[in-house]
């Protein structure tokens, strides 16, 4: 899911502010833990789970004003909002969850990370153009990213074996590429939207994946070999409601708390935070330490945020002075 923020206008960095981003961070990188926690289940199974509890919580909140939103969405909304919701929500965490589970957490999460990167040179084609040669030094860190991760991942796997990593390695990449299609597609979206707020716009998407959910519950009783007992059935729930509240609910609302408090230039950087705890995630789990690689990967990953978000610093302004800025959920 995606939101559209109002950020302050440049000033001093507030520490609430600070806190609020941070925590978005950590409750944003449970997403990548999730898939760990829940091993014995598939991709699919953790998808339809997430966004059957997620579309719940959607449609409890968006119940009191659906009848007033309903005749301001015409055909084509409909189609968005079911393309969007396939590509941003349902494929994204197929992907995601597929990545964690052959790839490990750490390699996923470093390869995510580019998705502010990736977001902002594809979808500022819209707007503002920035010449290329401004993101050359962004392109630079990123291509270094890269290839520290693809090393990694391929050439001196850590866990699992060589096809495992390579395959974690494409899912992920395949879920940087959806979510990245999505984050573009929604921003034009928004932009000729009237009538309709991107709060409920976002609700929407919600409800419109949870459905989704549903059509996808036979295919996964269909392709599942796993039997479950009742206990695990139990934490698998528990695990799917708990990741929409926290990295959906709680987390969004953290992040617009923090767009309030902070000037833009680090806002944009506290994106880094869903990576940084995804990765911390990981090592705890896996009980070790980053590897040199790792470190370098990460290291290149925030320097090409950094320098995107510097090559980007002029960005369209709405009333009052503010800036819309679309961030991940």
């Amino acid at each position: 899911m995606q939101t559209t923020i109002r950020l302050a206008p440049a000033g001093n960095a507030s520490p609430a502010g600070i806190v609020c981003g941070v925590g978005a961070g950590a409750l944003w990188g449970l997403v990548f833990l999730a898939p760990e926690l829940a091993r014995g289940f598939q991709p699919l199974d953790l998808t339809i789970g997430r966004y059957l509890a997620f579309g719940a919580i959607s449609a409890c909140l968006i119940a009191p004003r659906l009848r007033t939103l309903l005749p301001k969405l015409g055909r084509r909304e409909w189609l968005d909002l079911a393309w969007l919701s396939l590509a941003g929500n349902t494929v994204y965490y197929i992907l995601l969850s597929a990545a964690v589970q052959t790839g490990g957490i750490a390699m996923t999460s470093l390869v995510i990370g580019f998705l502010p990167v990736a977001v902002t040179m594809i979808g500022s084609r819209d707007r503002d153009a920035v010449p290329l040669r401004r993101l050359a030094l962004s392109l630079l860190f990123c291509i270094g990213g890269a290839v520290c991760i693809g090393w990694h991942a391929i050439a001196a796997p850590t866990s699992g074996s060589l096809t495992a990593q390579a395959t974690g390695l494409v899912c992920a990449v395949g879920a940087l590429v959806s979510w990245t299609s999505y984050a573009v597609g929604n921003s034009r979206c928004l932009a000729r939207l009237g009538g309709i707020s991107v709060h409920d716009w976002n609700l929407l998407t919600g409800l419109v994946t949870g459905a989704q959910a549903v059509v996808l519950i036979p295919v996964a009783l269909l392709v599942g070999t796993a039997h479950h007992g009742s206990a695990a059935w139990a934490w698998f729930a528990g695990l799917s409601i708990g990741v929409a509240i926290l990295a959906s609910i709680a987390g969004n609302a953290l992040w617009n708390r923090m767009s309030r408090l902070l000037p833009l230039t680090l806002v944009g950087q506290m994106i880094l935070f869903e990576t940084l705890f995804a990765l911390l995630y990981g090592f705890l789990w896996e009980q070790r330490l980053p590897r040199p690689l790792e470190v370098a990967a990460f290291a290149l990953v925030a320097l090409s945020v950094v320098t995107c978000i510097a090559a980007h610093r002029k960005l369209p302004r709405t009333s009052k002075g503010e800036v819309a800025v679309a961030v991940p959920v």
